[in-house]
């Protein structure tokens, strides 16, 4: 067994992969570097053995998305911790022994991540994770350094290693032990939304998670599902109410899910208002189509989380409405809340 294998799942990427690979392998002595292939129809495959002949390869027959892409590659892989970092992060020298040192020295916490600036803005969080990710009460996910589209520039205003809810997919390290005690990443998703349901499995059980300030690491985002494309709009939508259905007690669903039901639709008519494209519109539509369709096949999920959960304080879940705080009360900055 390794100590830390940092595995990055490819799909077409491999244009990304000759721009950061080099860096991770350089900046990262301590770990294994693995790349996991999702069936990628570029050169990735040919690129890998030819540039980067000491990396090892998995490859997926197919392309199984984000959650259950990962879920079949770390099955391959026998380490201590998994690192499970996107194609497109540039990581600085010393970014690891941070993450491996706290990790190290509390038993307690199952996963952290550094904290996660944007590769062009490097002095800006980037908004797939900031200084680590919260919710409220009605399942909007939210970042120390950005709530919905307002980032902030890095001030050392939330330096400190602070528990988290979840931990951003981008890069997020993790127990191995931690992610197949709590049957990993949802496949079903495919992708969106499925490290945020992890974590909050994870909290439930009675793990810790934590940004840890004194790593950082630069993300470009974006590069496979830009920000406004339907296919975004709809599995975000989609999975983010299947995390509900599956993490939320019986005491609270029903108020839960009912509140959203107004909220999503309101949230479509308004992209329609604001000029937004009608795919984006028929992209929420059809989440709830799907999500009413398939969400007694996570019943069974819903049971064990339920029978299993040692806890249903989870401070970093706020028990107020981040849409409200946002858009009525003008707050928007976390430390504003």
């Amino acid at each position: 067994m390794s100590k830390i294998a940092i595995v990055i799942l490819n799909w077409n990427g491999a244009h990304m992969m000759r721009t950061y690979l080099p860096t991770v392998i350089k900046n990262s002595p301590e770990a294994e570097v693995i790349i996991a292939d999702n069936a990628s129809t570029d050169d990735s495959i040919k690129m890998l053995k030819e540039e980067f002949p000491e990396i090892r390869t998995i490859i997926l027959d197919k392309n199984y998305g984000f959650a259950e892409g990962y879920n079949r590659a770390l099955k391959q892989v026998d380490s201590e911790y998994y690192i499970l970092l996107n194609s497109d992060v540039d990581v600085p020298s010393n970014w690891l022994s941070p993450l491996l040192s706290f990790m190290d020295s509390h038993p307690e916490a199952c996963a952290c991540q550094p904290k996660l600036h944007a590769i062009k803005d490097r002095d800006s969080f980037e908004y797939a994770g900031g200084a680590g990710g919260f919710l409220d009460k009605y399942g909007y996910p939210f970042c120390k350094g950005r709530i919905f589209d307002t980032v902030e520039k890095d001030n050392g205003q939330y330096d400190g290693n602070h528990e988290i809810l979840w931990a951003t997919g981008a890069c997020m390290m993790i127990r191995s032990k931690d992610y197949w005690d709590a049957h990993g990443l949802d496949g079903r998703f495919f992708a969106h939304n499925e490290e945020i349901d992890l974590c909050w499995r994870l909290r439930l059980m009675g793990r810790k998670i934590f940004c840890i300030s004194d790593s950082t690491a630069y993300h470009l985002g974006g590069g496979t599902l830009p920000k406004g494309n339907p296919r975004k709009t709809f599995l975000n939508f989609r999975n983010n109410l299947t995390m509900l259905y599956k993490n939320l007690s019986d005491d609270e669903r029903k108020h839960v899910m009912r509140v959203r039901f107004y909220l999503d639709w309101l949230a479509a008519f308004q992209m329609l208002i604001l000029g937004r494209s009608r795919g984006d519109f028929k992209a929420v539509y059809k989440a709830r189509k799907e999500f009413a369709k398939w969400k007694h096949d996570f019943d069974s999920d819903h049971k064990w989380i339920q029978e299993n959960k040692k806890t249903d304080v989870i401070p970093e879940r706020i028990s107020r409405s981040i849409l409200w705080q946002y858009y009525a009360k003008g707050k928007k900055t976390f430390s504003q809340l």
